[in-house]
């Protein structure tokens, strides 16, 4: 795909949601790392499901830190594998007030130090918390930038490496969300809604579905 097309992509969906944001719910820094580590192989409904119960009662470091293993799994148990999230949450709670004064840090390597913290959570936290222009890959970007020819790749480091060199400075911060929703709404994984989407006439999917 041409620098030029790239570049209509990005406006069409900037202009289509300017201010785009997670679909976690969160309050704080804090909040969206617990949110983001809670949401590994579960939907971002079934986490904010569950952090509607956890948050108002415990949502800093000491305080679910307070609430033990068995307390964060009880309130956290309708999500996938929340036996060993429980785990790392706590971990992560323990590590924050022991080294960062309870504050989510705004270092690559101290975030990803942290219990269940990768590099896409490290990203999502350092995008959407803190404004960086950072490019988490999920399966739903990385289907999207291979699917449409946008910054095709083998792997989600290959697709973020790509990202990061053709997208301009001006849409990186956002790109992450866009990109997201599309797939998650628009450019599905069985079935892509080509006959709904803004940008079919710009993207190189040479399979597309006409609905």
């Amino acid at each position: 795909m041409n620098k030029e097309k790239r570049h209509e992509i990005l406006v069409r969906l900037r202009d289509d949601n300017p201010h785009p944001t997670t679909e976690l719910n969160f309050t704080s820094p804090f909040e969206l790392l617990i949110s983001v580590l809670l949401s590994a192989q579960a939907t971002d409904v079934s986490v904010n499901k569950a952090t509607a119960r956890l948050y108002p009662l415990a949502n800093t470091p000491a305080a679910i830190l307070a609430l033990g293993v068995d307390g964060v799994k009880e309130h956290i148990k309708t999500i996938g594998l929340f036996n060993s999230k429980a785990e790392n949450v706590i971990k992560t709670c323990r590590m924050l007030l022991e080294l960062h004064g309870g504050e989510v840090p705004q270092n690559r390597e101290a975030l990803e130090a942290l219990p269940g913290v990768g590099r896409k959570t490290a990203n999502v936290v350092l995008n959407t918390a803190f404004g960086w222009p950072t490019i988490a890959v999920d399966t739903h970007i990385f289907r999207v930038c291979n699917r449409t020819r946008f910054a095709p790749g083998k792997n989600v480091e290959e697709v973020e490496e790509r990202l990061l060199k053709v997208v301009p400075k001006a849409f990186k911060v956002d790109c992450h969300h866009w990109f997201i929703l599309h797939g998650r709404y628009t450019c599905v994984a069985r079935k892509p809604r080509c006959g709904s989407c803004l940008i079919e006439d710009l993207c190189e999917f040479k399979e597309k579905v006409e609905i």
